[in-house]
């Protein structure tokens, strides 16, 4: 998808905006990154993520860590809200859902860099972790851990 024409003038800030029907619907806003030239990580951490099993239907439940080194745009962050709440009624397979998410930012944002982790809570018994990254990362960038711990169960 190409970069929207007016990345200034989101289309969601200061404006009231409904959660869209489903994640293809949603329209993610970019603005001009405020510091071009630097080198600078950004983290999104989405501890309450939801979307649905494409087999049985029911819901799935995952921390969602999106970091990333902007390039000319950086994502606005109430459309990416929207974006990531049009989930919850979207089926789809953990890794389809965490790639997808970060190939999509990756597609349309052009960051220098993006990675993201789904750390996704137990179906069936077994946490599934997916992890997904645009290449390799900036050599000076400061990339802190992302801070979710491996699930333990009740143990």
């Amino acid at each position: 998808m190409d970069q929207p024409e007016r990345p200034d003038q989101p289309l969601h800030l200061g404006r009231e905006s409904r959660l869209p029907a489903s994640p293809q619907e949603a329209q993610l806003d970019y603005v001009t990154n405020p510091r071009p030239g630097e080198l600078y990580c950004v983290r999104f951490a989405v501890p309450e993520f939801t979307s649905l099993c494409p087999v049985t239907g029911q819901p799935d439940f995952a921390h969602l860590v999106i970091d990333y080194a902007p390039g000319a745009t950086i994502v606005e962050s109430k459309s990416l809200k929207l974006f990531l709440g049009a989930f919850r009624n979207h089926c789809g397979f953990h890794e389809d859902v965490t790639v997808g998410i970060g190939r999509r930012l990756v597609d349309e944002m052009v960051p220098q860099w993006l990675r993201i982790g789904g750390y996704w809570y137990p179906r069936g018994g077994i946490p599934i972790d997916v992890f997904w990254q645009s290449g390799p990362p900036p050599a000076s960038l400061w990339l802190p851990d992302q801070g979710v711990a491996p699930y333990r169960g009740r143990g």
